[in-house]
């Protein structure tokens, strides 16, 4: 079976590929064809390449086993990964909302905005085409292989094929309406651009979650105790401390267990904890369990 670097290489690889030779089309497009949202488009798509170069940087490195400056791995490289992601679209999806802005400001002003030609149009259309390709594709391996970066980059992709939907909108309209509505053109950059923030926020607010140390959700730790109580010998979970690394959990958890029982006995029962926790959570859950005696009543 592939394994989950080597899926996220080529997924990642495939987009920026076709990334590269859609910003270049999409650059040329807008040159020739005098659409700014096309240009627009075209740094969206610029955007796309340079993230995909991240993701192919920060998971290989998240990759790497712990060592001795790392004691929980690198995990959260991969989660800078996401948060640089979703930064960019951010910047992005702003600065094609006061390009757009400005352009309509000017034509209320009286200005006349130039004709988009037909090439920058068959653009649009294509980049939609593409994009919504690979973000189904990407999508499906993000899940598979649960990287929250591949995921990011789905969502990047999609988010371009939004923007280009309505490049595609405001390009046809200022073609085939006349020069009253060459303004859709801008419009619709600063309609896309509000999604690509937006997508922007819900990717960076769980990866700002986990960069803080924030819990895990608070089912999932109740779901925890549970699994520890499964085992009768076990009094009194408590001080349970989460935190999500990368894509796996730390989990850290004092339990009380009878004085009288042995070092070996008391080991056994940690172990059962970690291994149980573990076949849940997948097998570089992070478990340590500190062990102490029950209470005298």
């Amino acid at each position: 079976m592939e394994s989950r670097e080597k899926q996220i290489y080529r997924v990642t690889i495939v987009g920026s590929i076709a990334n590269f030779f859609l910003l270049v089309f999409k650059f040329v497009a807008g040159t020739l064809g005098k659409s700014s949202a096309m240009i627009a488009d075209a740094v969206h798509s610029l955007s796309d390449f340079v993230t995909d170069v991240i993701v192919l940087i920060f998971v290989k490195v998240s990759a790497k086993p712990k060592d001795a400056g790392h004691d929980y791995g690198h995990g959260k490289y991969e989660t800078l990964a996401t948060a640089i992601i979703g930064i960019v679209l951010l910047m992005v999806g702003t600065g094609i909302f006061w390009n757009g802005l400005n352009q309509i400001l000017a034509f209320y002003r009286g200005e006349e905005l130039g004709a988009p030609d037909l090439i920058a149009l068959i653009a649009a259309l294509v980049s939609i085409v593409v994009k919504e390709v690979l973000y189904r594709y990407s999508v499906i391996v993000g899940h598979k292989v649960q990287s929250q970066a591949v995921v990011a980059n789905a969502w990047h992709h999609r988010s371009d094929a939004f923007s280009s939907i309505g490049t595609a909108l405001g390009i046809a309209g200022a073609i085939f309406l006349g020069k009253d509505w060459r303004v859709l053109d801008p419009i619709a950059a600063v309609i896309v651009s509000i999604f690509i923030v937006k997508v922007s926020i819900r990717l960076l607010i769980p990866c700002l979650n986990d960069l803080l140390e924030r819990s895990l959700p608070e089912e999932i730790e109740r779901e925890i105790i549970a699994i520890i109580d499964e085992d009768t010998q076990i009094k009194d979970p408590h001080n349970l401390k989460t935190r999500r690394i990368g894509n796996d959990f730390a989990i850290e958890v004092h339990i009380r267990l009878q004085p009288d029982m042995t070092v070996r006995e008391a080991h056994g029962v940690a172990t059962g904890i970690e291994n149980r926790l573990r076949a849940k959570y997948g097998s570089h859950t992070h478990v340590a369990v500190h062990v102490e005696p029950v209470k005298n009543e």
